[in-house]
């Protein structure tokens, strides 16, 4: 069965938050976030991933409009992971950018954010694709939904 909208919301918002507060509690430290401390720092991060997560949500409905007009109603796998790219420049400008989402005194470098949206980015994608199937198999028949 094919992920359904609602199913690929819940995987997108339950995925990246846990993995990505994972990933993002081991890379904060290394990140060349300059002369940032390390809470500023853990802040930042953990702000450009929520940012993500609520930026993909949105795709995700753009993306559903536009698997209607394909027969299977579905991305190949390589769509999923060339996403990072529509996505990371979105996140990128409201984070850099604009005040919406981080204070301009905090900003991260574009340094700092690559690696940390990169690494998030294929981890999460990794583990959807391949250890998260193993472990919730029942997944894929309720159209990719946890609840």
């Amino acid at each position: 069965m094919l992920p359904t909208l609602n199913g690929r919301l819940q995987t997108r918002i339950l995925g990246l938050g846990l993995i990505g507060f994972f990933v993002a509690l081991v890379i904060t430290p290394f990140l060349p976030t300059g002369d940032l401390s390390i809470a500023q720092s853990y802040r930042v991060t953990l702000t450009v991933l929520l940012t993500t997560v609520l930026v993909g949500v949105l795709w995700e409905f753009v993306y559903h409009g536009l698997q209607q007009f394909r027969w299977e109603k579905d991305w190949p796998t390589l769509f999923g992971l060339l996403t990072i790219v529509n996505e990371g420049i979105v996140v990128w400008l409201l984070v850099r950018h604009t005040t919406i989402v981080v204070h301009e005194d905090i900003r991260p470098t574009l340094t700092a954010f690559l690696i940390q949206f990169i690494i998030t980015w294929l981890v999460f994608w990794l583990i959807v694709n391949g250890p998260m199937r193993l472990v919730f198999h029942r997944w894929r028949f309720a159209g990719g939904r946890f609840m």
